[in-house]
């Protein structure tokens, strides 16, 4: 009963570390000042698309990648030609579905915090530390800690309670790609409305210490 929960766990975790390595960068490209109408229209359209999965139901995204992944279609038929394994209904499918369905989510909050970093403070950081990578670790990362640590809370919540993305990507295999909210609508299919009530309250108090964390750190973000 409880392999399900650390399924879930351990993917929301691995998603979190990717979005961290992954989206902090994307989030401080998107936030610095454009030098350029086309560099400023690429981010336009960039946040545009990053932030689909807000508006889309998680079935369409779902969908759409289990057919990208899939040994039939675009990147999983790539593969497939040098003998490497499809990500469908694989924990590392499942992988790749929650940082796409989670990126708006952590990048946003970290786009946000970047933006507020005064452009005198990158302007000074700029001449005291000509090397961009440094400047970046030293100066920009300091700032923007609060989102990060935001982005990276509400980015391990969300992944927790993920349902129709992670059905259509990895389906309900026990031990590899059965999270927690499977779980859950398969036991209230089968009417075990006790073992459906026992994980459904593992994530209730889960998801009540991750708001409370939220709110936290969201409150410290308006008063720094």
């Amino acid at each position: 009963m409880l392999l399900p929960v650390w399924v879930s766990i351990k993917l929301a975790a691995i998603t979190t570390l990717c979005l961290l390595l992954l989206g902090t960068p994307l989030a401080y490209w998107l936030a610095k000042p454009s030098r350029g109408n086309i560099v400023g229209r690429i981010k336009i359209l960039l946040m545009g698309v990053i932030a689909m999965p807000l508006v889309l139901p998680p079935t369409v995204i779902g969908f759409y990648l289990l057919l990208l992944l899939s040994p039939n279609f675009g990147i999983g038929k790539w593969l497939a030609q040098y003998n490497i394994s499809a990500f469908t209904f694989t924990f590392e499918g499942l992988v790749i579905g929650s940082i796409i369905y989670s990126l708006p989510f952590y990048v946003q909050p970290v786009y946000a915090q970047f933006s507020r970093i005064p452009a005198s403070v990158m302007e000074v950081a700029s001449l005291l530390e000509p090397n961009r990578l440094r400047r970046f670790l030293r100066v920009a990362l300091p700032q923007a800690r609060i989102g990060i640590i935001l982005g990276s809370l509400i980015s391990f919540a969300h992944t927790i309670g993920e349902f129709g993305v992670v059905l259509m990507i990895g389906g309900s295999i026990s031990g590899e790609t059965k999270v927690v909210s499977i779980a859950i609508y398969e036991q209230v299919e089968a009417l075990n409305y006790e073992a459906a009530h026992m994980m459904s309250v593992i994530l209730i108090i889960m998801g009540m210490v991750m708001v409370a964390l939220i709110a936290s750190f969201n409150k410290s973000s308006h008063n720094p």
